[in-house]
């Protein structure tokens, strides 16, 4: 199994907020994360496909073509957006890391498997420096 990775990477504005608590409950679990103004990341996003490699080519998957699914199905929709409002896929959802993660997943899994030769094995996204989410599509 060999596993082949490609970076992007978006600017994007969220708030974490749970409607049904008060104010005061998503400040004191979410802290500056709920202001009400949204607050802002430079994220990176790292997917990575697992598989045999093509005989006639070398690939597992070809990494213009991870880059082009990855920008059209996931970048072009999130970059200098405010994810609670601005995309529809995440509209009505908690627009935390690990909510963000398996809304790729569902998107990108698919489509991977019909340009490669093998499937998406996870999905990495970091906020921070010190913070980030990995997803291997499991639940």
């Amino acid at each position: 199994m060999v596993y082949i990775s490609r970076k992007e990477f978006f600017n994007a504005a969220h708030k974490l907020y749970n409607p049904a608590w008060s104010k005061e409950e998503n400040d004191a679990c979410f802290g500056p994360c709920a202001n009400e103004y949204y607050h802002g990341h430079n994220f990176e996003l790292t997917v990575t496909v697992a598989g045999t490699p093509n005989p006639d080519t070398g690939f597992v998957i070809d990494l213009k073509k991870l880059g082009q699914l990855t920008k059209t199905l996931i970048i072009d929709k999130v970059d200098h957006k405010n994810l609670n409002r601005d995309v529809d896929f995440l509209q009505g959802k908690m627009t935390s890391c690990e909510i963000l993660v398996k809304e790729f997943w569902d998107i990108l899994a698919p489509e991977i498997e019909k340009h490669s030769n093998g499937r998406l094995y996870k999905i990495t996204l970091q906020e921070t420096h010190k913070n980030y989410v990995e997803y291997f599509g499991e639940g």
